[in-house]
């Protein structure tokens, strides 16, 4: 059985967790306090009682599923797993610092994936001693929910270690796609010009913030507007896939929009700050003006 270790248990970590404890997978669940494994886990328990109360799994499934979880404070944990996945801040300096503790720490066989949105995996493999056997695997939110996996080569990523993140993929009912290690990968370079142009319709005048994301709803047929979607990932995330992306290829289409960037200065950060395109209760629901 994989011995899975997820270094990070935020909102993309502890969905990552939960997916593969429910689909039979050994976790080891890695924050750097108690506090926020505790949260994680926490987290992950409510989401898997509301599944039970739907009718949706019974309990036996849920209580297997949890003793399948281990959560701990303890890097040096990741030397008894097989696949690591990162998921901590989008942060280029952070990741390329763990990866390089990691390196020293997991076992030579040992495959470490990323699950950042952005960044290369070449840059964050080259902060290795094994970048053949770095990947990203970069999972969308919700994790429990969302079937998309975009698996992500670095320019040393061997075919063995491709292979390994496909099957882990489909051992969590995911439906990969490949993409090579260029700024955005496939998702978010289609992402960030539609939402970035929203934006720009909104700091412009064409339209209000609602007829804006019902254009995309009702005539896109999309499940939720780009302005909607921007407050669920967080605005200062797309700001800073927005700064990767035009830092690495240059390209005025994928330039922050400036009511953006004093929106991400002004703390108006989406649905975790409780204010962005609209506002939100702390639940996440959205509020009135």
């Amino acid at each position: 059985m994989t011995q899975l270790f997820v270094a990070g248990a935020g909102l993309m970590g502890a969905g990552i967790a939960q997916t593969a404890i429910v689909n039979g997978l050994d976790v080891t669940l890695r924050e750097v306090d108690e506090a926020l494994v505790n949260r994680g886990v926490d987290n992950i328990r409510k989401r898997l009682d509301s599944q039970v109360a739907k009718g949706r799994m019974d309990a036996a499934a849920r209580d297997a599923a949890l003793a399948r979880l281990h959560p701990t404070t303890s890097l040096e944990a990741a030397g008894r797993a097989d696949f690591v996945i990162e998921a901590i801040t989008e942060n280029v300096d952070l990741k390329r610092e763990l990866f390089k503790r990691l390196d020293s720490i997991c076992r030579p066989d040992t495959i470490l994936a990323s699950n950042t949105s952005s960044i290369p995996i070449t840059r964050l493999a080259a902060a290795t001693k094994r970048p053949d056997r770095v990947i990203g695997m970069h999972f969308f939110s919700p994790v429990p929910v969302m079937e998309l996996l975009e698996i992500i080569r670095g320019r040393e990523t061997s075919e063995a270690t491709l292979a390994a993140a496909l099957e882990l993929g489909r051992k969590l009912h995911k439906k990969p796609i490949t993409s090579l290690d260029y700024p955005g990968f496939i998702v978010n370079r289609m992402l960030v010009p539609f939402v970035n142009e929203a934006i720009w319709a909104l700091m412009q005048g064409i339209g209000s913030r609602e007829d804006i994301d019902a254009g995309a709803r009702l005539g896109l047929r999309h499940p939720m507007g780009p302005l909607e979607l921007g407050d669920f990932v967080g605005l200062d995330v797309h700001l800073y896939i927005c700064d990767v992306l035009y830092e690495g290829l240059k390209d005025p289409k994928f330039a922050a929009p400036p009511l953006l960037r004093q929106m991400v200065e002004a703390g108006h950060l989406g649905r975790k700050s409780g204010r962005g395109f609209y506002r939100y209760a702390p639940d996440g629901t959205r509020v009135p003006d």
